[in-house]
């Protein structure tokens, strides 16, 4: 017989009297990895290698703190390296839609808006001010004068000239009029008509011919016009040119050592220039004389010129096309930028035209251009994670694209896609120079793999996070300084020596496994936050092992709804479970249920009956479509362990029906397998089974008893029935040997175990498990090969060969029995 583990095989403890310190405060706090080697060089050879396509996909389970972890490697990393430059849109004066990128150095980003906001602001002043100074009005008064003269002098000779022929020149609202003279005095209407016809048509020739001259002289007034608003204009430039230079060259001087800078000033420059009527204000307006001569048309002309010009004064909208749009600012970075970007859509990766409502339009210029991440990040790190990442339209494509082509085009999805076109702005792209880190779990990494193409061109380093690390004492004495670190870091009490290694302890248990500690460094940190949480609550100074018991079991009991109920419905006999007595083909098995994050132990019955049949075991919970594929194979399984062990000289002539009872939801695995086996084993024997004990295990064809998860919640789950109705000292549990160093079980389950109440048998083998559950010898096979006669497998044997004999028997056409030599 095997004989039970004793209490202290059963939870690994730690001595607190072991640690070399007091108190957290005596660690250094200073430590932020712990047993990820694996990943960390991964991560450092992405970091370092300076090769395309080596950008790293960071992989793991959650709760490993995984992001964390590599935002800190990265941020170490990005310290000591080159701080990249800044990066601003400004206007493209030739063509607005497509806005030019500058790059400056760290810094001079900043500078250059300040300095181009403060030009803007002195030319605000500067121009108007140009444009109403005395010498400006009276260099535009002497052209405008110059012109007019012209025109009155040649109106006055006109008018002597018509004088000296008797015909005067009048001027009226509705024009010039020529009339006879007489005695130096016009001649009124009534006279003329009355003059000689002779005389008047005389008359007539003459002012027709006067008409004539006025005629020309009037035709040249658009072209003395003309010539009056190119000198104009040309004053205007020449006074626009004398400001704007003047302001300029000291930015030119500021920034001679940067091309783009320069070509972006001249072309502020000659904008300005071009449109200096802008700042031109009207002239004043004379009063009107009632005249329509050329005077009053060059005044009135001149009034309608200042008139556009008011109509077109500079305003905030206008000086937007001068401005410089900073959108990456690293004035205050120290090395390289490390990004994490929480919410990776398409547009918050490669940036956006952003627009305003003007009008009942939409509206934007290259002031509305905002950065992505990508822009963010450019000349250093940038952290996404893959779930997000995947589940935004087009980013996850958008990413790769800005990778494959090495540049940051901003557009629209619709736009990127061919979906939409709109007018809009097309901003020149970035080059880009980043390293992506994608962080998420394994599964997506592997379903990307091997469904994207790009995958291993783009991502071609793996960073794989482990959720389990090494037990050592190096390891333990790092994961001391962790804890040390998370206290230290959410300005929480010390923890006492106790503490710790109560919280080692529960580390065992989340992995169950006595040679490693858990990596879930999330659900370590909630553990750490929540036990200081219940010492401020009894006014403690420091966390002790009483504080840390107290929140694991607050966190139990939060989530242990379910298992209360099921423990409930065993204790009110609505799910029947045995702990006393024996019984033929009916064992209790025991499952392992995962609720959100809380996991238990759930003891199920099972049965078997058997009868005479062609070697068939049926899956009841295969059949109803209840069983998964792994369990179903369990129970193949079973099938090649009868046929190797009691089926090489006759035929397999049974026909068994295996049952979860009370099942009525999915199962899978084979954990429970050897149970199976087990109450098969005793339906073919007749001979029962105790019902004192629960099994776990699954088996193989020959018959070895191997490990299976939840081993310590299997355990926990009929202890805590068997305790519910008064352990009796015969009651344990049966579990693979191979699982013994992944105990880590309740204090009060070690307690019953070491008041000899409970009892753990660690079993290897089919034949030990079935000897503790029948106490009856499994028998091997002796010279004769054959099992002795009342062992478990020749009770076995014998009942098989009986179902041969009697099926044979059945088969033959009369009903007798077979010879001797048949059963050969």
């Amino acid at each position: 017989m095997i004989d039970p583990l004793p209490a202290d095989a059963l939870r690994k403890r730690f001595d607190p009297s072991e640690f070399d310190f007091e108190t957290t405060d005596d660690l250094p706090a200073d430590t932020e990895v712990v047993g990820q080697d694996r990943a960390v060089e991964a991560l450092d050879f992405g970091m370092s290698i300076d090769a395309e396509g080596y950008n790293v996909f960071a992989l793991g389970p959650t709760g490993t703190g995984r992001r964390e972890l590599v935002q800190h490697l990265l941020e170490e990393q990005a310290a000591g390296e080159e701080t990249p430059p800044d990066l601003c849109y400004v206007n493209n004066f030739d063509d607005e839609r497509e806005p030019r990128a500058l790059r400056l150095s760290a810094g001079r980003g900043c500078e250059l808006k300040e300095d181009v906001d403060a030009l803007i602001e002195e030319l605000q002043t500067a121009l108007p001010g140009t444009f109403e100074s005395e010498e400006y009005r009276s260099r535009r008064e002497m052209i405008q004068e110059e012109v007019q003269e012209g025109q009155e002098a040649a109106l006055e000779d006109l008018q002597e000239q018509a004088r000296e022929d008797g015909i005067a020149l009048i001027r009226t609202p509705q024009g010039f009029v020529f009339t006879p003279l007489q005695d130096g005095e016009v001649v009124p209407p009534e006279e003329v008509e009355s003059m000689p016809d002779a005389e008047r048509e005389q008359v007539q020739q003459k002012i027709e011919g006067y008409q004539e001259a006025l005629q020309d002289i009037l035709q040249k007034v658009p072209d003395h016009q003309r010539e009056a608003r190119r000198r104009i204009e040309a004053l205007n430039e020449e006074m626009a040119t004398l400001v704007v230079d003047d302001l300029i060259d000291d930015l030119r001087d500021a920034y001679a050592d940067s091309e783009d800078v320069l070509s972006f000033l001249d072309s502020v420059r000659d904008d300005i220039i071009e449109n200096v009527d802008v700042f031109v204000q009207s002239a004043q307006q004379g009063p009107s004389s009632g005249m329509q001569g050329p005077q009053q048309m060059m005044q009135q002309q001149g009034q309608q010129d200042g008139g556009q010009q008011a109509a077109r004064a500079p305003d905030g909208a206008f000086w937007r096309r001068y401005r410089v749009n900073l959108i990456v600012d690293h004035e205050d970075t120290e090395g390289a930028p490390v990004v994490y970007e929480d919410n990776p859509n398409y547009q918050n990766l490669v940036g956006q035209v952003e627009q305003i409502a003007q009008m009942g339009a939409l509206v934007t210029d290259f002031n509305l251009i905002r950065p992505g991440a990508l822009h963010e990040a450019n000349g250093g790190y940038l952290i996404v994670e893959a779930r997000q990442l995947l589940t935004q339209p087009y980013a996850w494509e958008g990413l790769k694209r800005a990778l494959q082509n090495d540049e940051i085009q901003i557009e629209s999805p619709g736009q990127a896609l061919g979906l939409i076109r709109t007018l809009t702005l097309e901003p020149e792209a970035v080059p880009l120079d980043v390293k992506i880190v994608v962080v998420g779990e394994r599964m997506l990494y592997y379903l990307l793999n091997a469904l994207d193409p790009d995958m291993d061109r783009l991502f071609k380093v793996t960073a794989d996070f482990d959720d389990q690390i090494d037990r050592g004492e190096a390891q333990e004495d790092a994961y001391a300084d962790l804890l040390a670190t998370t206290i230290d870091e959410n300005d929480l009490r010390p923890f006492d020596r106790t503490a710790v290694a109560r919280v080692f302890e529960h580390s065992l248990r989340m992995v169950s496994d006595t040679e490693k500690l858990s990596a879930e460094v999330d659900a370590i940190r909630d553990l750490v936050v929540e036990a200081d949480h219940w010492a401020r609550d009894e006014g403690a100074d420091a966390v002790t092992d009483a504080h840390v018991q107290r929140a694991i079991d607050a966190q139990i009991y939060r989530a242990d709804r379910l298992r209360d109920r099921v423990q409930e419905s065993i204790e009110r006999e609505k799910l029947y479970i045995d702990t006393t007595g024996a019984t033929v083909g009916q064992i209790n098995g025991l499952s392992y249920l995962k609720v959100g994050g809380f996991s238990f132990g759930k003891p199920n019955r099972i049965t078997a009956r058997v009868r005479l049949g062609e070697g068939d075991i049926v899956d009841i919970e295969r059949e109803a479509a209840l069983g998964g594929p792994l369990h179903s194979k369990g129970v193949l399984i079973l099938s090649g362990f009868l046929e190797g062990r009691f089926a090489q000289r006759h035929p397999l002539s049974l026909s068994a029906r295996l049952v979860f009872e009370q099942s009525y939801g999915g199962i899978d695995g084979d954990s429970a397998s050897s149970a199976e086996l087990y109450a098969l084993l005793s339906a073919l024997a007749e001979v029962p089974l105790k019902q004192t004990l629960a099994v776990t295990g699954s088996v193989n064809q020959r018959g070895m008893v191997q490990p299976i998860g939840g081993v310590n919640e299997k355990i926990e789950g009929f202890f805590d029935v068997c305790e519910e109705r008064g352990l009796t000292g015969d009651q344990g549990v049966l579990i693979p040997a191979a699982n013994v160093d992944n105990l880590m079980l309740r204090p009060d389950v070690v307690a019953a175990v070491e008041a000899d109440d409970f009892h753990v048998y660690p079993v290897e083998t089919i034949d030990q498990g079935i000897a503790l559950l029948t106490g009856v010898e499994a028998g091997t096979r002796d010279e004769q090969d054959g099992f002795p006669d009342g062992t478990m497998n020749g009770k076995v044997e014998a009942r098989l060969r009986e179902f041969a004999d009697r099926r044979r028997q059945f088969a033959r056409p009369n009903g007798t029995p077979p010879s001797s030599t048949e059963d050969m």
